[in-house]
């Protein structure tokens, strides 16, 4: 099956700084891929190298089999981009926003498209409100709907949800999900942990370099040793005294909780063992469970280089 997306070792400097760094992938048609990573993790780069507007320093760059700058007419067609920027235009109203974008691929007869997106996104009753005065998630909506009126095959999508409420992240969601059930590929760029975790595979990107390749669930048992979480007085020396205990490979606190990853050797109960060693040293515990590893705990973990291996056999 010939992928819908594919980088080959691809290169892309800013002068002497280097936002992606011989980076690897494909993504196939019906899937639905994320590039994970903090910010200047070359995510944007990279979506902006898949639509052609960059050149790449070094490697090959396809789109549906063409090469994005030397076909871009033909990539235009195929593919939607919706950026972190998308720039609405506040004086017109939903329907002539889309109108407008509609007629930049040069489509006329979009009329029953446009119904059709609008019933799906819930805007339809909104039609006629002008753009300045829709709601962030609304916004988010409306962007869609234009990036996808030309009805493209590919749709490239950078950090969509950032900034907006939780409600409106999760109704986003699940219009991807719609749309993957036409057969849609959607390539996705997230700092959220929590929606790579609906996609097929995700890329974890750090400093233009690609750290592991795989599914969530994949990715999440990769990393040995059991994970256990633990609510504790004065947490601050409670991480400084369980990351030098024998027992623990890494420590990370998220808000109150503090994840404690144990050594792969450590085969009894992880909860007791990390109950007794706070205990033992003195600190109140408040709660102590063993939870699955999360994304977030893999991808902080390959940074910390505690999983040089796992990382580069993915």
């Amino acid at each position: 099956m010939t992928a819908a997306l594919s980088l080959d070792r691809v290169t892309k400097r800013y002068g002497a700084l280097t936002a992606v760094s011989d980076l690897s992938f494909d993504v196939q048609p019906g899937e639905m891929f994320g590039l994970i990573g903090p910010d200047g993790a070359g995510k944007t780069t990279t979506i902006r190298l898949l639509c052609g507007l960059l050149h790449a320093d070094g490697g090959a760059v396809g789109v549906m089999g063409h090469d994005p700058v030397t076909a871009h007419a033909a990539v235009t067609r195929s593919v939607g981009y919706l950026s972190q920027r998308f720039s609405l235009y506040g004086d017109l109203s939903i329907d002539e926003n889309i109108a407008f974008f509609a007629q930049i691929h040069d489509l006329w007869n979009f009329e029953d498209r446009r119904r059709r997106l609008l019933e799906l996104t819930s805007l339809l009753p909104f039609r006629s409100r002008l753009a300045d005065r829709l709601s962030g998630g609304m916004k988010q909506k409306l962007a869609l709907s234009c990036t996808l009126i030309h009805e493209p095959r590919v749709i490239l999508l950078d950090e969509p949800t950032t900034g907006v409420d939780p409600v409106s992240r999760r109704e986003f969601w699940k219009l991807l999900a719609e749309f993957l059930e036409q057969g849609i590929t959607i390539l996705v760029s997230t700092p959220y942990l929590d929606e790579a975790e609906r996609c097929h595979r995700v890329a974890l990107l750090h400093e233009g370099r690609l750290l592991s390749l795989d599914t969530p669930d994949r990715l999440r048992r990769s990393l040995p040793g059991q994970m256990v979480e633990a609510i504790v007085e004065d947490q601050p020396r409670a991480v400084t005294m369980l990351s030098a205990h024998a027992a623990v490979a890494d420590v990370h606190v998220f808000g109150e909780r503090i994840h404690v990853r144990l050594e792969p050797s450590v085969t009894q109960d992880g909860a007791a063992v990390v109950r007794a060693a706070l205990t033992t040293a003195g600190f109140v515990t408040l709660s102590t469970r063993v939870v699955p590893a999360s994304l977030e705990d893999v991808f902080i973990a390959q940074l910390s280089g505690v999983q040089q291996d796992v990382a580069a056999g993915l």
